[in-house]
């Protein structure tokens, strides 16, 4: 599937330390298409860049045991 390089923030719930926030960056960076991660432990977010599917983030990120959704989302 060919996607848009596109740069997307998400909340996450469930991190609650500094082992919470690698866990999920790093499987957020394992995620096809995604070239960069960034996450904020104490705001809650993520934010990936490149030429991934928001739902592929969302479900590595809940893989990884956290609740994740596009930021702004319903």
């Amino acid at each position: 599937m060919n996607h848009a390089k596109h740069k997307q923030s998400f909340l996450v719930s469930g991190m609650t330390c500094g082992h919470c926030k690698a866990a999920v960056e790093s499987a957020i960076i394992a995620t096809d298409g995604v070239e960069a991660a960034q996450v904020d432990l104490n705001a809650g977010n993520a934010t990936a860049e490149g030429t991934f599917a928001d739902t592929a983030v969302i479900a590595s990120i809940k893989e990884a045991g956290y609740e994740a959704k596009v930021s702004g989302g319903n």
